[in-house]
């Protein structure tokens, strides 16, 4: 399998096939993601909900982001990585998006990075983009803006925010990102999005007529305690393994079952 590019990935909606996105935090799970032949990592800003125990992905730094997205790029052989801006990087001024989104390529190893937000953040996604920097677009339930939002709603459910999140997504069309991820959107407002935009849409809670989709890596594999999120389908349960591996480990050393002979040296 040849490295995955932008092109290839523009190219997937002319040529009606589908596109495979996946989180990764860190350097093993990006070499099984890999290996998997998945299409996109997203080094995601949801670890600081799933890996660093935060109730939302505000705490986020950027240099925890970084962080965790040169593990990611040097576990990846095949997949396009992407960075995920976390908040603060970007909105307060175009000079901090084209650095901190910078920062990705140069000290992360990623192809691309990926932006929260539509009209609002239209001069910063230009501007990074005139800068030679990649950018995959996010409308729909924007994390970042969940206090704003009063919570994680599906937006785009009337008339007056429907048009709000079509335009996000031909501004940012226009400004040139080169995918767009919706976000908790109705299913027949992501297909009328899909219909009206050239580029690929990768859908999380957006229903089946999206070019792609995407989920948090540790949702897919039944890893988190809390109850899933409808959009979600886990394709494992390996919390449940993994507890009982460590409760037979417990019981094997205080019954002195473990290490047994063949554990030992001789």
């Amino acid at each position: 399998m040849s490295k995955i590019t932008i092109p290839d990935i523009i190219r997937r909606k002319a040529e009606g096939k589908r596109i495979t996105m996946l989180t990764a935090y860190d350097h093993l799970f990006a070499r099984i993601v890999d290996e998997a032949g998945i299409d996109i990592i997203l080094v995601g800003d949801s670890l600081g909900t799933v890996v660093q125990g935060h109730t939302t992905t505000l705490p986020v730094t950027m240099d925890e982001m970084i962080y965790h997205t040169r593990m990611v790029s040097r576990g990846v052989k095949n997949a396009l990585v992407v960075g995920d801006m976390p908040f603060l990087s970007y909105q307060a001024s175009v000079e901090d998006g084209i650095y901190n989104a910078g920062r990705f390529l140069k000290e992360g190893g990623a192809a691309a990075v990926k932006v929260e937000g539509g009209a609002n953040v239209i001069d910063k996604v230009k501007a990074m983009i005139s800068s030679g920097i990649p950018v995959i677009g996010h409308i729909g339930i924007l994390p970042q803006s969940v206090h704003q939002m009063g919570g994680y709603k599906v937006q785009g459910k009337d008339d007056a925010s429907a048009e709000r999140v079509l335009n996000d997504a031909l501004m940012l069309e226009d400004a040139g990102v080169f995918a767009i991820v919706m976000e908790g959107v109705p299913e027949g407002l992501a297909k009328r999005i899909t219909d009206s935009v050239s580029i690929p849409t990768i859908g999380i809670g957006a229903g089946i007529h999206c070019v792609g989709q995407v989920l948090v890596l540790y949702d897919l594999l039944g890893l988190l305690p809390q109850p899933m999120p409808k959009f979600v389908k886990p394709y494992a349960s390996l919390r449940d393994q993994c507890t009982e591996a460590i409760r037979r480990f417990k019981e094997d050393v205080e019954n002195g079952r473990f290490p047994g002979k063949e554990e030992s040296y001789h």
